[in-house]
């Protein structure tokens, strides 16, 4: 009988570390991007600034989620579509190149987090000329259709001092 129990305890025991060490494992590979899922990101912001630069509004708000976010008040689809007309329209936005560099993926248990300098050229001039520098703060997620901007905050650098 106590060795019965013995036994028992070991047995819940290695159960309990087994259980454990699948759990952390399935958790780290959560967690890991392939190269593949590097490649897709890189694309996905080219895709993003191409579509913005070119008036491509449906093409841009699909480089977000359904329900996506561009800097914490243009949401949705129609949201997303809006806001690249009025960029277009309202603030020579047919004039701007958007210019990245300094990618950096961090993959997360949701997908992968990411952050990328911009420079904003106007084109109008010549030579063109640098009108914004900024940050993104990106979330992003694998969907069906593959990896899609959740949010996309932008941090503007401060103006220089007069």
């Amino acid at each position: 009988m106590a060795n019965r129990r013995v036994l028992t305890v070991m047995t819940a025991a290695a159960i309990a570390i087994l259980t454990t060490g699948l759990v952390r494992a399935q958790q780290a590979s959560a967690s890991r991007l392939t190269t593949e899922d590097y490649v897709n990101i890189g694309q996905l912001y080219a895709r993003y600034n191409l579509a913005i630069d070119t008036g491509d509004a449906d093409g841009w708000a699909a480089t977000f989620t359904p329900d996506g976010v561009f800097n914490a008040n243009t949401r949705g689809h129609d949201a997303l579509v809006q806001f690249v007309h009025d960029w277009r329209e309202k603030r020579n936005g047919a004039n701007r190149r958007h210019w990245n560099s300094n990618l950096v993926i961090t993959p997360t248990p949701e997908g992968a987090n990411g952050s990328v300098y911009l420079q904003l050229l106007d084109i109008g001039t010549r030579p063109a000329a640098a009108t914004l520098t900024a940050i993104y703060e990106d979330r992003l997620v694998k969907a069906a259709a593959g990896w899609r901007f959740k949010s996309r905050l932008l941090h503007t650098d401060p103006a220089p001092a007069q």
